[in-house]
C-alpha cells in the first residue's frame, strides 16, 4: 500500500449535521472514515491489517476500536485470528 496510487472520496454534507452531532469538521471526518473502514472489515471486504493501515493505527488498536462499534473480531477465520494474536506481541 505504501507505493500504491492513493484515491480519495468526497462526501457532501450539510453544515448543520456537525452542529447536530456536536462534532468539529475534523472529528466528523475521522468518525465517518472510521465507520466506513469498520463496516468494510465487518463485511469481510478487508482484513484487520488493511483496516489498521487505512486508519493509521496499529492492528491491536483497530481490534480494540471494534469494541466501540460493537463489531466482533471473532468473525475472522481462525488463520486471521492466529495472525492477530501473534502480532499482538509485537
Amino acid at each position: 500500500m505504501q507505493n500504491a496510487k492513493q484515491h480519495s472520496i468526497v462526501f457532501n454534507y450539510p453544515e448543520n449535521l456537525l452542529f447536530s452531532l456536536k462534532l468539529s469538521e475534523k472529528e466528523f471526518e475521522k468518525e465517518f472514515k472510521t465507520a466506513a473502514v469498520v463496516k468494510l472489515y465487518e463485511k469481510g471486504k478487508i482484513s484487520s491489517g488493511i483496516a489498521a493501515k487505512l486508519l493509521q493505527v496499529s492492528r491491536i488498536d483497530f481490534l480494540n476500536l471494534l469494541y466501540d462499534y460493537k463489531v466482533s473480531y471473532l468473525g475472522d477465520d481462525i488463520e486471521e485470528i492466529l495472525k492477530d494474536m501473534k502480532n499482538a506481541g509485537t
